[in-house]
């Protein structure tokens, strides 16, 4: 986003963001009725090739770690021999981490309906892979499924909800010092800003890093990141949270029953076999698979290109497309972004059919997903982002601090103030505020 200083102000020139004004069945038709179709069967497929793929990566650490001897290996230094050690099971770690993310995807497939044509068959499988991933299986169903029929929707979405300006305490928004659009900002401003959010490269990599290691526990367990009107300490845990309806009581409370099961199992493996042997075989890649969980998350609904909408404007379909598809790992080369899709069953990359319609399995989404992409390439929409990874993380925390408390339609601004993008709707509007790009 380019800069230019004239007279103690920046102005900016925004990228325009059309405004979708399409409907579902519009969305739906040009996508080939096949790949509706679900199947238990297939996909209890890549359960099995999943499980056999971690297995193979254990075996092959397992295998190194036993050839690190002096016996088998000559190493200059005594010292060497843990450190190679401890690099196998790294690797293993994140290797085992990358592949359970593709387990956590079916079970997160399963609570959309979209693993078999049975519900029962759907619940079943899903409380059984969530639990065993720490998931309380219905809990996150059940709000997952109001992010999905509230994407974007600045009070009615269940996670990564922008803070506005008052939230975070900003000083109060000033019409004769910036454009309520981001398009310009006095230079008073911009330092009262800055001031005020912080944006160093260190602070901006302890950020990121810490909202990818503690983002999603965080979230359950207190709402983190979730939906701002909801009461502070907010639970998937507790049955009467706001977030759940009385009749789903019962579902909460099995969820519940899931994760208690999962860590009396972790209690008595640690009994069995000790901390450290438990910790590097499952606890490694629980925290790897929790990580890519929110970084795949985190950046298809967060960038400055993403607009968010308050209640005159949303409807589902500007929801559904208030997201990016993005190619895992894909910043690493085509190689490692073909691992990134196969190992995460393309969950990156086909977010935005998954959007348009959730209960497309994810071995059908890339067919889906390329019709749609020709459907929305026609109304002028293009929503692939950057690659998906570390580096991409690290730049869009940076560039989306906040957005204002005013606008049906509205954008990320940096610390500075300054937005890269603006609506514009098919009446040739280029903003719902009315102000010009180029004054204050």
């Amino acid at each position: 986003m380019g800069t230019q200083p004239a007279s103690g102000v920046t102005t900016v020139k925004q990228n325009e963001i059309i405004i979708p004004d399409l409907t579902i069945k519009d969305l739906l038709s040009s996508i080939p009725s096949h790949c509706f179709k679900r199947s238990a069967l297939r996909s209890s497929t890549y359960i099995v090739w999943d499980c056999f793929v971690i297995a193979m990566i254990y075996k092959a650490a397992n295998y190194l770690d036993a050839l690190i001897t002096p016996e088998y290996l000559s190493l200059p230094n005594a010292s060497l021999y843990p450190a190679l050690r401890f690099s196998i099971w790294a690797l293993y770690g994140f290797w085992a981490g990358l592949f359970a993310t593709g387990l956590w995807v079916i079970a997160h497939e399963c609570g959309h309906q979209a693993f078999s044509e049975s519900k029962f068959i759907n619940n079943s499988v899903g409380w059984v892979l969530h639990s065993a991933l720490g998931v309380p299986y219905h809990s996150w169903r059940i709000s997952h499924a109001k992010h999905h029929a509230s994407t974007g929707h600045m009070t009615q979405d269940q996670v990564f909800v922008p803070k506005t300006r008052s939230q975070l305490g900003l000083p109060t928004f000033d019409p004769t010092k910036e454009d309520i659009s981001g398009s310009s900002v006095s230079d008073e401003v911009k330092r009262e800003l800055w001031e005020a959010l912080g944006d160093s490269p260190i602070g901006a990599l302890l950020g990121s890093a810490s909202y990818l290691l503690g983002g999603w526990p965080a979230y359950l367990i207190r709402n983190a990141s979730g939906q701002k009107r909801y009461p502070a300490g907010t639970s998937h845990f507790n049955p009467k949270a706001v977030i759940f309806a009385p009749h789903q009581y019962g579902a909460i409370v099995l969820s519940d029953i899931g994760i208690l099961l999962w860590l009396g199992a972790i209690a008595a493996a640690i009994n069995a076999y000790g901390f450290v042997t438990v910790f590097r075989l499952y606890l490694v890649p629980y925290l790897w698979t929790n990580h890519w969980l929110v970084l795949i998350t985190f950046l298809q609904h967060t960038d400055p290109l993403l607009p968010h909408y308050r209640a005159p404007e949303f409807n589902f379909v500007r929801g559904a497309l208030a997201t990016l598809d993005r190619s895992l790992l894909g910043d690493c080369g085509p190689i490692m972004a073909w691992i990134g899709a196969h190992a995460t069953h393309g969950i990156s990359e086909t977010h935005v059919s998954h959007h348009v319609c959730s209960k497309i399995p994810h071995y059908n989404a890339w067919e889906a997903s390329a019709a749609l992409r020709r459907r929305l390439e026609q109304a002028g929409l293009v929503l692939q982002g950057a690659p998906g990874g570390w580096r991409e993380v690290y730049r869009v925390f940076k560039e989306c601090k906040f957005v204002e408390d005013d606008g049906n339609v509205i954008f990320y601004k940096n610390a500075y103030g300054l937005a890269a993008s603006r609506p514009k709707f098919n009446d040739g509007n280029a903003s719902d505020s009315g102000v010009e790009i180029d004054k204050l």
